[in-house]
């Protein structure tokens, strides 16, 4: 009789290589190892072997990057999503598309349970779970690092010997570094020193996309990119797909120290966190999109569009994209950006984004009228009107004070 099939989210590092052995002894499972690319770049490298060697029977390795870009990165683009004012979604909007692709696999494979790494404290595993549970609600959920009655492994030092006791002799180190996440987005460092709020990070140390603004160029460096509907089209007059977009931004920001956020953020789970996130191409995308937006939205609709930027980045935060909100506010976007087209050009200069012009055929900024010497479309007289009109609850109540403070007087 075979075995049945576990599907584990793996990365190579040292935690999801122990769970291999881990599961095949706690449980019994035949082990499908699943390594989702997002743009992570050389953390792929031997994986295969390691896989392998560490007991798994297969290894997928899935490169998902234009999906991600396309169908969970510019959603976010397009409606301005930022948690907390400052941090772009990087790892939030990557483990909707891991799950995806997870439960994909478990289908493929016949499988009946998946397995990630996540830890009991952070957000990931909400993320992972509330996908998994979205797209496939009859699939197993293991999670190792909440089932403390089993999973008996507190730190690097045990994990290590437990697996070179199950013949895995990797050359994993014991030192405890950053905690990072990396994708094509962004990159994410979390632990040491960023775990005392009061001390400033060690940015020589830290640093992997980008560089501190005091060691940028002196000189500062145009760039102008086309956006079609809301997705960018071209970057310095070269037509490239959002993925190839988003690599060119990253070494423009990452040469001019753009995108470095340090944040004390709320997680779901309900503490607070401290983390850096490096964001160069993001940070670029973001602004230059926005600064389009300006010319070719009007009042009402951005303002509702700001409102539901706010809410999509909180709703993709917790891990609730495959919902019907998600969907609701993404369709509301979409529409608010069917003429947000144009071409923008800015200057990245030690950190900065500088605007350097914006043009769009559906420009609603309308020089006649904005200049001093306005035409024919408006009248100053018009104003009197106006005011006294959307004065007149002020001025009601203001006299009704009055009035009040005369009797209270006599």
């Amino acid at each position: 009789m075979s075995k049945e099939k576990v599907v584990l989210a793996y990365s190579g590092g040292l935690d999801t290589t122990a769970i291999i052995p881990w599961l095949k002894e706690t449980f019994g499972y035949d082990v499908v190892c699943c390594c989702i690319d997002c743009g992570q770049g050389d953390e792929l490298d031997g994986l295969e072997e390691r896989a392998k060697l560490s007991g798994a029977s297969k290894l997928y390795i899935e490169n998902i990057v234009d999906e991600f870009c396309d169908d969970f990165i510019m959603p976010c683009v397009k409606a301005g999503a930022v948690y907390e004012n400052k941090y772009l979604l990087g790892t939030s909007m990557a483990r909707p598309a891991i799950a995806k692709k997870l439960v994909e696999i478990a289908r493929k494979e016949n499988a009946v349970a998946i397995c990630h790494g996540a830890t009991g404290k952070g957000n990931d595993q909400i993320r992972f779970e509330l996908g998994i549970r979205a797209l496939a609600p009859d699939l197993k959920i293991i999670a190792p690092w909440r089932m403390t009655d089993v999973w008996t492994m507190q730190s690097r030092e045990d994990e290590i010997e437990y697996c070179r006791q199950h013949g895995i002799d990797l050359p994993f180190d014991t030192k405890h570094s950053y905690s990072r996440d990396r994708n094509l987005w962004h990159i994410s460092h979390e632990g040491l020193e960023l775990e005392d709020p009061s001390v400033e990070p060690n940015y020589d140390d830290l640093l992997v996309l980008t560089v501190p603004p005091e060691k940028a160029p002196d000189k500062p460096e145009y760039v102008t990119m086309t956006f079609e509907a809301g997705i960018p089209k071209s970057l310095n007059g070269k037509r490239m797909k959002v993925s190839e977009i988003i690599t060119e931004l990253n070494k423009l920001g990452g040469k001019h120290g753009i995108g470095i956020i340090d944040i004390v953020e709320n997680r779901v789970v309900g503490m607070k966190s401290r983390g850096v996130y490096e964001t160069p191409g993001g940070t670029i995308l973001m602004e230059a999109h926005e600064q389009l937006e300006e010319l070719c939205l009007d009042r009402a609709t951005y303002e509702v569009k700001k409102e539901m930027g706010s809410k999509l980045a909180q709703v993709v935060y917790e891990g609730k994209w495959f919902t019907p909100l998600r969907e609701a506010i993404q369709a509301f976007i979409d529409v608010t950006q069917e003429y947000v087209t144009g071409e923008v050009k800015f200057k990245l200069y030690k950190g900065n984004i500088i605007k350097a012009g914006e043009t769009s055929p559906y420009s609603l900024y309308n020089e006649s009228l904005a200049s001093f010497t306005t035409g024919d479309l408006y009248d100053h007289h018009d104003a009197d009107g106006f005011i006294n009109l959307f004065g007149l609850p002020l001025k009601v109540r203001a006299m009704k004070m009055q009035e009040l403070s005369k009797e209270n007087q006599k």
